[in-house]
């Protein structure tokens, strides 16, 4: 066939396909059931048809015959006398991009300065979706802010071969972009050879939740491996549930365990973990700096704390939401939101669950025999610097009485005015669904009860920071304040220590639930008086591993005596089958009792963790351990 010839019948296939229909056809499930719409680009906007029953199949024929008939006119395009096939070796050799799209060795300078970082342990699912994933889905990176997704996308252009980098760009989108503009950019990438495409904060663009189906049902079908990430991750949850449903692959980066924290910031401290835990702030800038990490921390300080959470959490939720059909989702939250009252909504919730978890601290910790034996512990302290008896010489009723009024009243003073029990299960949801917040109920000695909620935090530098923030305002309390100084230093730090015991329990119950196989279950065991911090309850062989966890470097037999209390046993081996091991987790050395009870470090203990591992066996498989 000689160029004019060929030349007309490109004209001819232009032809054909203009007068065919454009789009995709998306898939939302209503009700229970399926229902089909027609999804197109016109005019720089989305525009979707509902599709009737029997319009579905007719318009797949059309739409199918036009990709077609595109693909056959790109061919001829490339066989023209006159057209040279594009290398996409060169940013400009492509046609202009309206994105911010960074291609060739531009990318490959972007990628430069991470190579050589310690990489999350998700990145492994990163790796598997690029070179081995099916080829109809993409990849959706998404969780908090500062917990490492722009540096995965970077890190993963780093290690590919270089004929992969060359077929690769990355495209940081911004607030002003549409699906339209991101569309267009998609095409001429694909016209030009490319095959791995990595979108940061695509959750930024106003019409992407309700038109997500575009990178799945087009582009990916197309041969193009997408990954997506973006700040707004509660975007993802939304879009997964109607246009990317049962379409994408889900990299979850907002809970960091403490193997993987102490890994990637190189450091052995549980209380570090307590204070700074929850996001990589400073590791994601560098991470060996172990001076910037506290600097950079995001929860330094309870201003930082508060800053993190409105622009990570309440404007995440917001932005999500009202993207999300046109706002239509807000449900009881919308009256709120119209006040601009919802930042504030999340903020105090997050702040009473805060409240109550150092109400439940005081209670529990402080007003008993704990405080007694800390009383004990100071008087024959070796640290001369340390070694006190004001804990003998104050009050200890009469000050937690006062702690416990001022925060009751302060809860008085900060009623949710107008928020509904519908508007905190709404926003609870929406943390759960950022992986903020996950309930692991406490059970009870008693069979036939209903377990009660007890809220975790996956962050647990955002929920020291705030009850710090509150401890520390005792101290303006009138009442508070006719203690010595002295009286009120040993006072306010022996409540952070309880803060930081009952914190470390949390922290040890979520990574141990996480870890768990699906024969496992982890909770709290409550009794009538006393309870067991954690038991691991392994359902196939119907028998249990009883836990006691403590924030203290020393071993004291007083510390295991609700483990070798016959009663409490015999309940729970009513419940839960044969106790198979007795433990404290602490954070001194390993030892054995005489009666039994191992003593493991707690550091030691989270780091020898994995998903789906049976957890007894990360006691089966430590070294002897020496006889206390």
């Amino acid at each position: 066939m000689d160029g004019e010839k060929m030349q007309k019948k490109v004209e001819e296939l232009e032809r054909q396909i203009a007068e065919l229909p454009m789009g995709y056809i998306s898939k939302k499930k209503i009700h229970g059931k399926d229902r089909f719409y027609h999804q197109w680009t016109e005019d720089g906007k989305v525009r979707s048809k509902y599709l009737r029953e029997g319009e579905k199949e007719p318009l797949e024929e059309q739409i199918l015959k036009r990709r077609n008939l595109q693909a056959q006119l790109k061919e001829l395009k490339v066989a023209l006398p006159q057209s040279k096939q594009k290398s996409p070796k060169r940013k400009q050799e492509l046609p202009p991009f309206e994105c911010n799209v960074t291609v060739g060795t531009e990318l490959l300078a972007l990628s430069q300065d991470v190579d050589g970082w310690e990489k999350r342990d998700c990145y492994s699912q990163l790796e598997d979706y690029l070179y081995h994933g099916e080829r109809t889905r993409i990849c959706l990176v998404y969780g908090l802010r500062r917990t490492g997704k722009t540096t995965m996308l970077r890190q993963a252009v780093a290690d590919m071969a270089k004929e992969d980098q060359l077929k690769s760009a990355y495209i940081k989108v911004r607030r002003s972009d549409t699906m339209a503009m991101v569309n267009r950019d998609m095409r001429k990438l694909f016209d030009a050879g490319y095959k791995y495409v990595f979108l940061d904060e695509v959750t930024l663009m106003k019409d992407f939740i309700d038109s997500a189906a575009l990178f799945s049902d087009v582009f990916a079908t197309m041969g193009m491996k997408l990954v997506l990430s973006g700040t707004d991750s509660l975007g993802f949850w939304l879009a997964m549930d109607e246009e990317l449903y049962d379409r994408a692959k889900l990299i979850h980066t907002t809970f960091i365990p403490y193997r993987e924290y102490s890994r990637l910031l190189g450091f052995d401290s549980m209380d570090e973990y307590i204070r700074y835990g929850g996001t990589l702030r400073a590791g994601e800038i560098r991470f060996e700096d172990r001076e910037l990490n506290a600097e950079d921390a995001s929860f330094r300080d309870d201003e930082t704390t508060r800053r993190y959470i409105d622009t990570a959490i309440c404007k995440n939720i917001q932005h999500s939401l009202a993207c999300y059909e046109d706002g239509h989702h807000f449900r009881h939250l919308y009256t709120l939101y119209e006040a601009g009252e919802l930042t504030s909504a999340i903020n105090r919730i997050i702040e009473d669950m805060n409240h109550r978890f150092l109400l439940k601290v005081l209670t529990q910790d402080f007003v008993s025999h704990d405080l007694r034996l800390s009383a004990s512990n100071l008087r024959k302290e070796r640290d001369l610097e340390k070694r006190t008896d004001v804990l003998d010489t104050i009050d200890t009723e009469a000050v937690t009485r006062c702690l416990m009024n001022i925060l009751d009243i302060r809860n008085q003073e900060e009623q949710f005015i107008g928020i509904t029990e519908a508007h905190i299960a709404e926003i609870k949801e929406y943390l759960a669904a950022l992986d903020l917040i996950i309930d692991c109920p406490i059970e009870t000695a008693t069979a036939g009860t209903h377990p009660m909620e007890h809220i975790l935090f996956t962050q647990p530098g955002m929920r020291y920071c705030q009850a710090q923030a509150l401890v520390y305002s005792l101290l303006k309390d009138e009442t508070f304040f006719s203690l010595s100084e002295y009286e009120k230093k040993m006072v306010t730090e022996r409540i952070l220590e309880e803060v930081r015991g009952r914190m470390m329990e949390d922290i040890v119950l979520l990574e141990t639930m996480k870890a768990a196989g699906q024969n496992c279950r982890v909770f709290k065991l409550q009794f009538a008086a006393g309870e067991f911090d954690m038991v691991v309850y392994d359902t196939e062989e119907n028998c249990c591993d009883i836990y006691e966890i403590k924030h203290s470097e020393k071993a004291i037999p007083n510390q295991y005596r609700h483990l070798t209390d016959e009663e409490k046993c015999r309940q729970t081996e009513r419940r839960f089958g044969n106790i198979r091991g007795r433990y404290v987790l602490y954070r001194g050395e390993d030892a054995e009792t005489e009666a039994g009870v191992i003593y493991q470090n707690v550091e030691n203990y989270l780091k020898s963790l994995s998903e789906g591992i049976s957890v007894s066996n990360v006691i089966d498989e430590q070294q002897t351990i020496p006889t206390m």
